[in-house]
């Protein structure tokens, strides 16, 4: 019996409606418009047209795959950060709109964006906070730093994609540890799940995402602890330090930072409005008025 696109495109719906995945009838037409043929535009131009046997094997390896909750941008091979496409797979952390927060954040503490600025990225992954960034600022260059050998081989490819490869320099490391000189912006976006909570997390992430990019020890601040410390000395005067965090971390983030003898710190919220990240100032009023975390020690929620 001959299945035409539409149909075929009902049935893959109906599979991950069942699975559990949200926005089953989305996620069909994406996965239907990378793997047969005519793409997208076919989808809406030609609906009647039969799917033939190998385009229908295709479409089901996918949908299969996506059913057992294997993320989406693993089975494509990309997912979009601030407007931009980046490789990514099981080896490094799903780019999130959340961190986007950061790239906002770094871009407002920028006087001058044509400036030769130096950025460092920790546990830089698929490299897309240093990338997005560098692609706002074209005079800057920036050091990614990660533990896994396999991410770094993406965020390399990724900086070649989007043509950045020259401004950007990807090094396997322990956080910060054997660095030298000091940096304009550094962006991170630790582990910080708890660890007895990663089994609850939806499976996409829980069963798919590198277990070293999520757990963040007992109580989700164990890399806070690591990176508190070597944060000082790798800042340049008048530079930011920008940390994503839980939705309910920032006091114990802050009491952390605060205690290693940092400087002032704001609060920056994301789309929905959830407190994610934490703008460390290294000397100097900072740019914009925003609410204050911690100072003098005393750490509080606005």
């Amino acid at each position: 019996m001959t299945t035409s696109l539409a149909e075929a495109l009902g049935d893959a719906a109906r599979r991950l409606r069942q699975a559990g995945v949200e926005a089953p009838a989305r996620e069909a037409r994406l996965l239907a418009g990378a793997v047969l043929s005519g793409g997208s535009a076919a989808l809406i131009a030609h609906p009647e047209r039969p799917v033939d046997a190998d385009e229908k094997a295709r479409l089901d390896r996918a949908i299969a795959r996506r059913a057992a909750r294997e993320p989406l941008s693993h089975i494509l091979g990309r997912r979009e950060f601030w407007s931009l496409p980046f490789a990514v797979s099981g080896h490094v952390l799903d780019p999130r709109p959340d961190s986007e927060t950061l790239i906002a954040a770094a871009l407002d503490a920028v006087a001058d964006r044509a400036a030769a600025l130096r950025l460092l990225d920790l546990g830089t992954g698929s490299g897309c906070l240093l990338l997005a960034l560098l692609s706002e600022l074209p005079a800057a260059t920036g050091i990614g730093v990660d533990l896994a050998p396999a991410a770094l081989r993406i965020a390399r490819a990724n900086a070649r994609r989007l043509g950045l490869a020259a401004r950007a320099t990807f090094r396997r490391g322990d956080w910060g540890e054997g660095l030298a000189g000091r940096f304009d912006l550094i962006l991170c976006n630790p582990p910080y799940v708890p660890s007895a909570a990663i089994a609850g997390l939806a499976p996409e992430v829980a069963h798919y995402e590198p277990r070293l990019s999520l757990d963040g020890g007992p109580d989700g601040l164990a890399c806070y602890r690591l990176l508190a410390p070597q944060l000082d000395r790798l800042l340049s005067p008048g530079g930011r330090v920008l940390l994503e965090i839980g939705h309910d971390q920032a006091a114990a983030v802050g009491a952390i930072l605060g205690a290693a003898g940092l400087g002032r710190a704001s609060l920056r919220r994301d789309l929905a409005n959830r407190p994610r990240c934490l703008v460390l100032a290294a000397a100097g009023p900072p740019q914009r008025r925003e609410k204050t975390i911690w100072k003098a020690g005393r750490t509080r929620l606005g």
